[in-house]
């Protein structure tokens, strides 16, 4: 909120004012009191020429109009600027929340549910707002206030100000006690909502897999078990908070009681009836912002696509110029190399140890290897998903450590085997490519990734709108339209990590041609369980255990008979029997 500490000195200072004047006024209104009860008496005992100055009431009554008005005039500037660093204060907030998920790396959004982390981004910052904007405005016109009507009772009578000032004490003991106990539970509403989001998020994702194989009954027991915690949570929560306000209450009339014992006794004129504004109200909000109240309202933003991998390449970027005459665009080419690479997702293991690559400008580099190998790891590395433990990789002889993440991923485009396409037109998502692309460009990207066939058989071509999960168009024309992206982006380095393995053989024929038009001239790394794709690759690394065991071409690794050889002689002796079957 250091930002907007002159916009917070207003806010202090007109709530300074409304409350000094909406204090003033009610020893002023006991001016009218006392006259009308002179004016009663003196009447009531028979005294010749005397009543009630009724003309010196209706002044008194004016000036405490005024006075009331004037109190709310800033009260309502004080509210309205309050509303406005609030909500600059959450939306710089939230901004930088959001930039914080961008630099986080891979690790941490894979160690945490995606409920739980839109719960932080969207929940808890509202939890903040709300605090901002109705519970500090609240402590700050209580305390203000408090501290007014002590100094307007003393200057009434010292000592049944001193009675009444005893019971705030205990009144603050008493909003501790119930305060520690109750922020245990609202800490623990959102944990449970948390859960509770991260849960839906998961089963709705996967809500055709959940069926399939029978868990609804499962999936909505853990939900009725999480809601359980949510609910006992927020039900104990509520219950000790809202012991708060009767304690309150029963401390205050106290100091009534004591006010009206003594004050009579000394002097039946003094009107003892006047209360001092708890604070009580306000401090559970401050300690747990509201939790509560939103308990019933939350919302569950859940967009599962934006957190799915897909073309990452936008803009025009490796030095792409963009088409020409539909010729294909050029790019500049990068050298990377491995040197002594070493890492673990866990420091006491090591997943990859002393790797060393060097991948010249514009090869083609297969990477091959049984589940758990680490190829992706690899990938993970190159991009900066993940911190390398020891050793360097370089581009162009830079060490990527040296470069800004957002620099060194603009070199890249990535073709993922799970395809991410967002709800909108078949042109807009081959578009996300590069920002400003002409529709020819668009139309040239199709063609070039064979997708402008398919597009055109569609009843309103270019104009399709997806679904959210594109189900209205089949997997192999889906990964048709990514490549068309990517192509599109024209990026210097091209990631394919296992692109053809979700889509059926013939289909794979024109994914494959796609993707071969693609590569052409740059410098391509490509994850492949179908080794007969990658037959023309450069180089062909073969690891296992994070570790580079062979590499070389198709002919040389098969010559040598090593671990390629059975793997790949496996996979096609699989192949005919299938095909045989």
């Amino acid at each position: 909120m250091k930002p907007f500490k002159w916009r917070l000195t207003a806010v202090v200072a007109t709530a300074l004012l409304s409350t000094v004047f909406g204090i003033v006024s009610p020893k002023i209104m006991g001016q009218a009191t006392t006259e009308l009860f002179k004016g009663f008496m003196t009447k009531q005992n028979g005294v010749a020429g005397t009543g009630i100055d009724f003309g010196y009431i209706g002044q008194i009554v004016l000036i405490l109009i005024g006075l009331y008005l004037l109190s709310a005039l800033f009260s309502y500037i004080q509210q309205y600027l309050m509303a406005g660093v609030a909500q600059n204060t959450v939306y710089a907030l939230r901004k930088d929340v959001n930039d914080k998920l961008a630099r986080s790396p891979l690790k941490f959004f894979d160690s945490r549910p995606h409920g739980e982390i839109l719960s932080r981004v969207v929940n808890d910052v509202d939890s903040i707002s709300t605090t901002l904007q109705q519970s500090l405005t609240q402590l700050l016109t209580s305390v203000i206030t408090l501290l007014g009507i002590i100094v307007m009772m003393l200057t009434i009578s010292p000592s049944l100000t001193l009675i009444l000032v005893l019971t705030p004490p205990l009144s603050f003991l008493a909003i501790k006690a119930i305060s520690s106990r109750s922020l245990t539970y609202f800490k623990g509403q959102q944990k449970a909502l948390g859960e509770l989001n991260g849960h839906v998020e998961e089963m709705y994702t996967g809500h055709k897999i959940v069926k399939a194989f029978g868990h609804e009954t499962k999936s909505v027991a853990k939900f009725d078990g999480i809601n359980e915690e949510l609910y006992q949570a927020g039900w104990k929560a509520q219950f000790i908070s809202g012991v708060m306000m009767p304690l309150m209450s029963f401390i205050n009339n106290l100091g009534y009681v004591g006010i009206c014992v003594v004050g009579v006794a000394r002097h039946p004129g003094i009107d003892p009836n006047r209360r001092y504004p708890g604070v009580h109200p306000v401090c559970p909000a401050v300690f747990h912002a509201d939790c509560a109240d939103r308990a019933n309202r939350e919302r569950y933003p859940i967009d599962h696509r934006l957190r799915r991998a897909g073309v990452r390449a936008a803009g025009r970027r490796g030095g792409a110029t963009g088409y020409h005459g539909g010729s294909r665009p050029y790019c500049a080419q990068r050298r990377v190399k491995f040197q002594n690479v070493k890492f673990g997702y866990k420091e006491d293991v090591t997943l990859i140890d002393n790797m060393n690559i060097d991948v010249k400008p514009g090869q083609t580099i297969a990477i091959v290897g049984p589940t758990g190998a680490g190829k992706t790891t690899l990938i993970n590395l190159l991009m900066r998903f993940y911190e390398i433990g020891d050793g360097k990789i370089t581009v162009d002889g830079a060490d990527i450590t040296r470069l800004k993440r957002g620099h060194l991923r603009s070199m890249f485009g990535m073709v993922l085997q799970d395809t991410w396409l967002f709800n909108g037109t078949i042109r807009d998502n081959i578009a996300y490519g590069r920002e400003g692309a002409t529709e020819e460009e668009i139309v040239q990207a199709a063609v070039a990734a064979h997708a402008d066939h398919f597009i055109r058989t569609l009843p309103d071509g270019y104009n399709t709108v997806l679904n959210e999960e594109a189900s209205n168009i089949s997997q192999g024309q889906k990964q048709l339209l990514t490549i068309a992206r990517a192509i599109l982006a024209n990026p210097a380095i091209l990631i394919l990590d296992e692109a053809t393995s979700s889509v059926d053989t013939r289909t794979e024929i024109h994914v494959q041609h796609a993707m071969n038009e693609l590569m052409k001239g740059r410098t391509s790394f490509v994850i492949a369980h179908r080794l007969s794709t990658i037959r023309s690759a450069d180089l062909i690394l073969v690891m296992n255990h994070g570790r580079v065991i062979e590499k070389g071409k198709h002919e040389e690794l098969l010559a040598k008979g090593g671990f390629y050889a059975d793997l790949y002689n496996s996979q096609f002796r699989g192949g005919a029997r299938i095909e045989a079957v």
